[in-house]
This record gives C-alpha cells, structure tokens and sequence, in this order.
C-alpha cells in the first residue's frame, strides 16, 4: 500500500492536464476582456452618432417648446419688428423626458416652455430616430437644449422668431460587460452632445 502510494505521488503523467486546468479561467477572464474592450467601442460609436443624428433631425424638424415656435418678439415682448431678438429676450431652454411626458424649463423667459401635442411628437420622433441607430437609448436619457444664437428677428412672419442652437445630450446610459453579467455590474458610459443651429422649426421629417 505504501509503496502504491508513493508511486502515484511520483508520478507527473497528469501535470500538463493540470496546470492548464488552473491557466484556462486567466485565459479565458482575457479573451472575455479583449472583446468587452471592443463591444465597448462600438457602443462609444453608437452612442455618438446617435446624437449626431438626433441633432440634425432636432435642427430640421418642429421645436419641442411649442409655446417658444409660435412665439412673437415683436408683439409679445415689444421688440421692432424686423430687429434681432437679442440674448437678454432668449435665456436657454432645457427639454427634458421622464419616459412618458416632456417638459421644457427656463428661468427669466418671456414666452412660454409649453410642450404641445406637436412639440410632444417632435421629441418622440427625434428619440426614435435615435434609436434606430441604438435600440437601448430610452426618452429619459435624451435632453434638448435652445441656446441665443443671434440669428432670427422679431416678427417673422414665415416661421419662430429665433434660430437657436439645439444641443441634444445623450446620458446615464450603461454598458455591461460580458465578464460581469454573472454579478450584474455595469459600467457608465459618458454623456455624448452635439450641436446645430435650427434650420426651420417645422416639420416632420428630416433629410
């Protein structure tokens, strides 16, 4: 018995098998790691043109504040028409969702943030847009800002009064990597932004 004994601690026949029993889980924690480096990527990638893209659709499509879009500088707020709504008359507004209803906020504003039934639309459409090209991006991870860009003027009869520069943010959004979906972790990705100035405030469609 005894001499069984040592004849099997001597033997080495199954080293190999063992020692890459106790490599394989490090080869397999780096093979996981290089591909959650590249998913990681591509959702950077995904998430940028995504605001890129609803962007463009906010700038060439009807504004959220609907009560801003129907707004008169010259009759409302006593500026010539004709005259350039300066920046004191046109502080930001800030468009936001809480996944069913929009609302826009502005402090020192004139004109009313109303969100109307078309300014509703125009925020669920550009969300849309959005996901077309990054299905998870859900309403309460967009926001819209209209910033003074000095372009429009009071009275204009064939549209809004201003021309702002729409800023649309993407953010809180989250990846999860492949190696912690057993302990459902997470990581948070960064806020993505992209700006336009507003081409025509109206419409459905972008091109």
């Amino acid at each position: 018995m005894i001499s069984l004994l040592h004849r099997l601690a001597r033997d080495a026949r199954g080293g190999p098998a063992a020692e890459f029993a106790l490599v394989l889980p490090l080869i397999l924690i780096f093979l996981l790691g290089i591909i959650d480096v590249g998913r990681y990527a591509w959702e950077i990638n995904q998430a940028e043109k995504a605001t890129q893209t609803g962007a463009r659709w906010a700038a060439a499509t009807d504004m959220v504040p609907t009560g801003l879009s129907t707004y008169s500088f010259a009759t409302s707020a006593g500026i010539p028409a004709g005259n350039p709504v300066p920046a004191s008359a046109f502080p930001d507004v800030n468009c936001a969702s809480s996944g069913t209803t929009t609302s826009c906020s502005c402090t020192g504003c004139s004109f009313p943030t109303t969100v109307g039934t078309n300014g509703q639309a125009a925020f669920t459409n550009l969300v849309n847009r959005m996901r077309e090209i990054k299905p998870d991006i859900a309403a309460s991870n967009v926001a819209i800002r209209y910033s003074y860009s000095g372009l429009g003027f009071a009275g204009d009869p064939n549209g809004p009064d201003v021309a702002p520069i729409i800023s649309v943010r993407l953010q809180n959004l989250q990846f999860v990597p492949t190696t912690l979906v057993l302990f459902g972790g997470s990581i948070a990705l960064p806020d993505f932004s992209y700006s336009l100035t507003m081409e025509d405030g109206a419409g459905t469609t972008s091109n």
